[in-house]
């Protein structure tokens, strides 16, 4: 049986990316967690230890951030969870791979101050982000709480994202956004909808002016929005989650009703995929890939 699990989503402006400012985001967190004393897992928005200010080039400051995964940055995150005894999600992160490449990275951290997981963004929002694509699903474990799932911003557009995350076993999946358009509004509507077709909780936490314009919401696995800011400059969206109740919400359906981890008949045939075949590739993925496939 899974505890009650508290959480704490900080809706703030990114913090540059240069090393001494790693020293007041830990000042920053150490007060948060004595503001807020029982929340266990604190989450930020996407790139958040990563910032760059209006009149920075983003592909240099991008360069300049990349750390490889096991860098300095990783061991000073890992030592703040440890020495504050929280489960830390501090957004994403530049994370330079062996071959160079560099993709942006969720990255979490146990109160033990291991690295118990990191992600790298599948589906960067092209043309503007210009970070390699992730290839791996992930999740991790909150002993003694429940599943987790990774998920980062333009993520949560793409169903299949969330559906494997679901498929295995997240009861909560943290989107991590920094969105400063127009369409945070269908971003919300798809944290509810992620949330009701795949019966999670959802937490998309975005970031708040300049870097993004906030409206970070927390859902549960029936789709009722349990906690919503809104533009604020800062806020921290705080509640007491049961992630067990994503699977009783499994288990009996959305109100009672609705099971969609049991759709089929004992004797259904299994479901051909053509979009797919068996896999998203991003040749038949993209408009014109049945013509070429068919040439």
């Amino acid at each position: 049986m899974s505890r009650p699990l508290s959480v704490g989503l900080v809706q703030a402006a990114a913090r540059h990316h240069s090393a001494p400012d790693l020293d007041s985001f830990a000042s920053e967190v150490a007060w948060l967690t004595r503001t807020y004393p029982n929340v266990r897992l604190l989450v930020y928005p996407e790139l958040h230890l990563c910032g760059h200010t209006k009149d920075e080039d983003p592909e240099k400051v991008m360069s300049a951030a990349a750390q490889p995964l096991d860098g300095p940055r990783d061991a000073m995150l890992a030592g703040l969870a440890r020495e504050l005894g929280i489960w830390l999600v501090p957004g994403t992160v530049y994370e330079r791979d062996e071959d160079g490449q560099i993709y942006n990275t969720a990255v979490v951290y146990s109160p033990r101050g291991a690295r118990v997981a990191a992600y790298r963004k599948m589906f960067p929002w092209r043309p503007h982000e210009t970070t390699a694509a992730g290839s791996r699903f992930v999740v991790f474990d909150m002993e003694g709480y429940g599943r987790v799932g990774l998920s980062i911003c333009y993520d949560a557009w793409f169903p299949e994202v969330t559906r494997h995350l679901a498929w295995q076993g997240a009861d909560l999946v943290l989107n991590l956004v920094r969105t400063p358009t127009v369409d945070r509004t269908q971003e919300v509507v798809l944290a509810r909808a992620n949330a009701i077709v795949n019966q999670v909780f959802m937490a998309s936490v975005n970031a708040a002016p300049p870097d993004g314009i906030g409206r970070s919401v927390l859902v549960d696995p029936e789709g009722r929005v349990r906690a919503e800011a809104g533009p604020e400059p800062e806020l921290v969206l705080t509640d007491v989650l049961d992630l067990a109740e994503a699977r009783r919400v499994r288990s009996h359906g959305t109100a009672g009703l609705t099971r969609v981890w049991a759709p089929f008949a004992e004797d259904q045939q299994p479901l051909e995929l053509p979009l797919y075949a068996g896999r998203i590739d991003p040749a038949r993925w993209r408009e014109g890939g049945r013509r070429r496939e068919a040439e």
